[in-house]
C-alpha cells in the first residue's frame, strides 16, 4: 500500500465512522421510543388490573406479551386460585435441603468437633427478564417499592437503574445487569416475583407470602420440628465463606440528598398542615386520585404525603380476604388523572409498596407520566402517633430533623426511617484511616450463611408448666432504645475460619478473647443437669416461630450464635452450659457504627430532655414523637443493613416435578404452591455481619445486663436475675414478669424501664394476641397508678 492509497483509506473510514454515529444515533432514538412505549404499555396493563373481571390471557394477547409477563406486571391478574395464593397450611411440608452431615465428637471436654463439608449450593433458575423500561415499570426498589397492583405477590426480580454506588432519595440501589433466562424446566412452571424482606425489627415490610385473614384467631403456641442450618463447607467450596464481594463497597457519598416538599394529612378530620399553616380539604370517597387533587390544590408541588391519622388505605377492607389484599385493591384504585409512578432517573422511584398498615404509594399525573411523583405514606412508619393531631405530627419530624441537623450538617429526612438511618449512616463513613475508602460487602455465599443463621430480636411466650397457670402479676420491663447500647463495636473486613480443632488448641484466654470479639460460631449446646431457668441460645425450627429457647435439662441441639451468647451460656452465674465449637467465623474488632450510634444518641437524648422540660404540651408531645423517630431510624436503619435474599414464588401442575430447593406453600386439585430464594441483590451498603452482631449482643443483654460506672460493674439486670418461674415473656428488647425488681432506671440506652404493671391474680395468655392484650391493661393500669406501690 502506497502513502496515496492509506490517506484515501483514512478518509473513507472517516466517513465510515460518521455513517455509524448516525446509525448508533438512530438506535438510541428508536431504543429510548421503544422503552417508552414497552414502559406506557406497562402502565396501562397494570392499570387493566384495576377492572374486577380482568383477566391475564386476553390481555396477553392484546398486548403481545406472554402470560406470565403479565402476571408480573399485574400479579392480581395471575390465574391461580386465591385460594392455594393465599392459604398457609399449619404444618407446611418443607422440600429437601442439600445434604448435610457433621462428624459427632466423642467425649467431654473443649470443643474438638468438625462440621462435614456440604455440598455446593443448588443451581437457581431465574424467571425471564422483562424488557429494560418495562422492568423499571413494574419493579420498585428493595426494599421500598411493589409491582402495581400487587396484592400476593411482591417485587419484581429486576431492579430500577441508577447510578452505582448512589442512593436515591428513598432506597439505596445499584445498577444491576439483568437476570438471565431460565432454562427449559420439565414442568411448566408460572412464577411470580416476591419480595423476601422480613425485620420484625428491621424495615417495616414484612416477607411477602400469602397474608393472614384480617380477623385471624388466636393460636395457641405449638411445638415446631427441628431444621437444619448450614454449617462452613471443608476445601475449596469454602474459601467464598472468607471472602468479600468483588467491587463492592459501602462508600460515602459524593453528593446531597434532596428534601422533598412534605405535607400532613388527617385523612379523618380533612386537616392539612402545610408548612405553617391548617387547612381544611375535601377528600371525597378518600382514593389516592381525590386525595393528591385536594392535596394539590391546596399544595402544589408536593411530592410526600404523610397520613397522620385515617388510613384510608383500609376502607372497605371487609370486602377482602386480608388487609395486603384491601391495601392493594385501595393503592391502584383507577384514576383517570393519575397513574402508578415508573420512575427515571437518580430521585425519581418506581411502583407502590403494599403492606398491611404502612403502605407507600407513588403516583404521576396521567398526561405526564415522566414528570415529578408524589408519594402517600403513612406516619406509622416514623411513630405511632397515638392520638396526637396533624399540627404534633408536623412540629415532631421539624423537632426531628432539627435534632438530626445539629450532628449531620447535610441531614435529610428521607421517605423511612431505614431509608433516613442508613443514608445519614453513609454520611458518617470516615475519610481518613483504614476504612476511608470504604467497608467491602461480604459474598454472597457467606452473607447467605448470616441470614439463614443470624436470628433478630427473641420472641418467645414461656407456658405453663415453666410458669404458673395463674400469674401472680405482669410487670413489663422495656430496656430504653436498646440498640443504641450494642453500636460501639462490630465486625469489619474478611473473617476468619476457625476450626474445632483450632479453637481446641487455644488456651482459656484466648478462647475467651475469640468469643468476646466479633464472631459467629456454629456450636453444639447441651443444656446443664437440674437447670430451672429460661433458655439461653437460640435452637433452630420449621415455621413461622424460627427460634425456640430449649431449656430441658440434658436437652442437645446445634445452632449458629454470637460470641457474646455463646460466652454468656459457658460464663452465666448460675450453671455454665456445654458447648462445642463446630467452627467459628472471627472478623477484626471495628467501629464502624459507633459514630453513626452516637449521633443518634445524642438526638435522642435532646429530644427527650425537650419532651420533659417544654412548658408547651404540645411541643412536649412533639418531641417525644421525633424521639421515637430517632429511634426507628436507628432500629429500622440497622434492620436495613441485613439485606434479605429474594423470594420467588410459583405454581407446578400436579404431577410434574417441583423445581429445586423450593419450600411447598399449598396445593388444590390442579397446582401446587411454592416459593423459594432466588439470592441476594448486589447491595453496596448489605452489611448482614453488622445486624447480626448487634442483634446477638441484644439478645444476651435481655439475660445478662452489666451497669457499669466507669469500668466498674456496679450491678446487673435480665431474666437470669429474676427468680426461676418468673418470667412469662420475651418481646425483642424487653420482657414480663410476675413481680417487681429491683433494677436500677438512669434513663441510659439499654436501661430496663418500667413500663407496665398488671395486678393479679391473672390467668396465663396461651398465645402471643392475648399477651399483648395483657400488656396493654398493665400499661394502662401503671399510668393511671404510678410507679410507686
Amino acid at each position: 500500500m502506497d502513502r496515496k492509497t492509506y490517506t484515501a483509506e483514512l478518509a473513507g473510514l472517516r466517513e465510515l465512522r460518521t455513517e455509524i454515529t448516525a446509525a448508533e444515533k438512530a438506535v438510541a432514538a428508536a431504543q429510548k421510543e421503544l422503552d417508552k412505549l414497552t414502559a406506557h404499555r406497562a402502565r396501562r396493563v397494570a392499570g387493566l388490573a384495576g377492572y374486577e373481571g380482568a383477566q391475564a390471557a386476553p390481555i396477553a394477547k392484546a398486548s403481545g406479551l406472554s402470560v406470565g409477563d403479565v402476571v408480573r406486571i399485574a400479579p392480581l391478574l395471575d390465574p391461580t386460585p386465591v385460594a392455594v395464593r393465599t392459604a398457609r397450611a399449619e404444618d407446611r411440608a418443607r422440600a429437601a435441603a442439600p445434604a448435610r452431615a457433621s462428624a459427632p465428637t466423642g467425649g467431654p471436654g473443649p470443643a474438638v468437633a468438625v462440621a462435614a463439608a456440604l455440598t455446593g449450593p443448588a443451581a437457581v433458575i431465574e424467571p425471564p427478564a422483562l424488557a429494560p423500561a418495562e422492568a423499571r415499570a413494574v419493579a420498585g426498589e428493595s426494599p421500598c417499592a411493589q409491582l402495581p397492583g400487587a396484592a400476593a405477590s411482591a417485587l419484581a426480580h429486576g431492579l430500577r437503574e441508577t447510578e452505582p454506588g448512589v442512593q436515591a432519595d428513598s432506597c439505596a440501589l445499584v445498577s444491576a445487569p439483568a437476570p438471565a433466562a431460565a432454562p427449559a424446566l420439565a414442568a411448566p412452571v408460572t412464577e411470580a416475583p416476591t419480595e423476601g424482606e422480613d425485620q420484625a425489627v428491621a424495615e417495616q415490610p414484612a416477607p411477602v407470602v400469602p397474608a393472614a385473614p384480617v380477623a385471624a384467631a388466636p393460636r395457641p403456641e405449638v411445638e415446631a420440628g427441628p431444621r437444619e442450618l448450614p454449617a462452613l463447607p471443608e476445601g475449596a467450596s469454602g474459601v467464598r465463606f472468607e471472602a468479600v464481594a468483588a467491587g463492592l463497597v459501602s462508600t460515602r457519598p459524593r453528593f446531597v440528598q434532596q428534601a422533598r416538599a412534605t405535607v400532613f394529612l388527617d385523612a379523618a378530620a380533612g386537616m392539612l398542615a402545610v408548612r405553617d399553616q391548617v387547612v381544611r380539604v375535601d377528600l371525597g370517597a378518600r382514593t389516592p386520585g381525590e386525595v393528591l387533587d385536594a392535596v394539590l390544590a391546596t399544595a402544589p408541588g408536593t411530592e410526600r404525603v404523610y397520613i397522620t391519622a385515617g388510613a384510608p388505605w383500609h376502607d372497605g377492607a371487609e370486602r377482602y380476604s386480608t388487609l395486603k389484599d384491601a391495601v392493594a385493591a385501595w393503592l391502584n384504585t383507577p384514576s383517570e388523572r393519575w397513574t402508578t409512578a415508573v420512575g427515571s432517573g437518580r430521585d425519581k422511584l418506581a411502583g407502590h409498596f403494599v403492606h398491611q398498615r404502612q403502605p407507600v404509594g407513588r403516583y404521576a399525573p396521567a398526561s405526564a407520566p415522566d414528570s415529578t411523583s408524589t408519594e402517600i405514606r403513612s406516619m406509622g412508619e416514623w411513630f405511632d402517633a397515638d392520638g396526637a393531631d396533624v399540627v404534633t405530627c408536623r412540629d415532631a419530624f421539624r423537632l426531628l430533623w432539627q435534632a438530626l441537623r445539629r450532628h449531620w450538617d447535610d441531614a435529610v429526612l428521607m421517605g423511612s426511617p431505614s431509608q433516613t438511618g442508613r443514608d445519614l449512616w453513609s454520611r458518617t463513613i470516615p475519610t481518613s484511616g483504614r476504612w476511608a475508602g470504604g467497608y467491602p460487602v461480604l459474598s454472597e455465599e457467606l452473607r447467605g450463611l448470616l441470614h439463614a443463621t443470624g436470628g433478630q430480636g427473641r420472641t418467645e411466650l414461656l407456658l405453663p408448666p415453666r410458669v404458673p397457670e395463674r400469674l401472680p402479676a405482669l410487670v413489663e420491663y422495656d430496656r430504653t432504645f436498646a440498640y443504641a447500647k450494642h453500636l460501639w463495636k462490630s465486625p469489619v473486613g474478611t473473617p476468619r475460619r476457625i476450626t474445632a480443632a483450632a479453637f481446641a488448641a487455644m488456651t482459656e484466654q484466648e478462647q475467651t478473647k475469640a468469643l468476646m470479639s466479633c464472631s459467629h460460631w456454629n456450636v453444639r449446646v447441651t443444656v446443664p443437669a437440674g437447670w430451672n431457668h429460661v433458655g439461653l441460645l437460640p435452637a433452630p425450627v420449621t415455621g413461622d416461630r424460627a427460634w425456640v429457647y430449649p431449656a430441658t435439662p440434658g436437652a442437645t441441639f446445634t445452632t449458629w450464635a454470637g460470641g457474646a451468647e455463646v460466652h454468656l451460656a459457658l460464663s452465666n452465674h448460675l450453671a455454665p452450659w456445654r458447648i462445642e465449637v463446630l467452627s467459628g467465623l472471627l472478623f477484626e474488632d471495628g467501629k464502624p457504627l459507633d459514630e453513626w450510634g452516637k449521633r443518634l444518641k445524642a438526638a435522642w437524648a435532646d429530644l427527650t430532655n425537650l419532651s420533659r422540660i417544654h412548658g408547651d404540651e404540645r411541643q412536649r408531645q412533639a418531641a417525644y414523637l421525633a424521639s421515637r423517630a430517632v429511634r426507628s431510624v436507628l432500629l429500622f436503619g440497622l434492620g436495613g443493613f441485613a439485606q434479605r435474599p429474594r423470594l420467588v414464588s410459583g405454581t407446578t401442575p400436579i404431577g410434574e416435578a417441583l423445581p429445586a430447593g423450593v419450600e411447598i406453600l399449598g396445593q388444590d386439585e390442579a397446582v401446587v404452591t411454592w416459593q423459594r430464594q432466588a439470592g441476594f441483590s448486589r447491595d453496596p451498603y448489605a452489611h448482614p455481619e453488622w445486624a447480626a452482631y448487634v442483634w446477638s449482643g441484644a439478645r444476651a443483654a435481655l439475660l445478662d445486663m452489666k451497669y457499669r460506672q466507669g469500668k466498674e460493674v456496679i450491678g446487673h439486670a435480665g431474666a437470669l436475675h429474676a427468680r426461676p418461674g418468673t418470667v412469662v415473656y420475651f418481646g425483642t428488647d424487653g420482657i414480663a414478669l410476675t413481680e417487681r425488681q429491683m433494677w436500677p432506671y438512669r434513663g441510659e440506652p439499654g436501661d430496663y424501664l418500667l413500663k407496665g404493671h398488671l395486678s393479679g391474680p391473672v390467668e396465663h395468655p396461651a398465645s402471643q394476641e392475648q399477651y399483648l392484650k395483657l400488656r396493654g391493661l398493665g400499661r394502662a393500669e401503671l399510668a393511671q397508678t404510678g410507679a410507686d406501690r
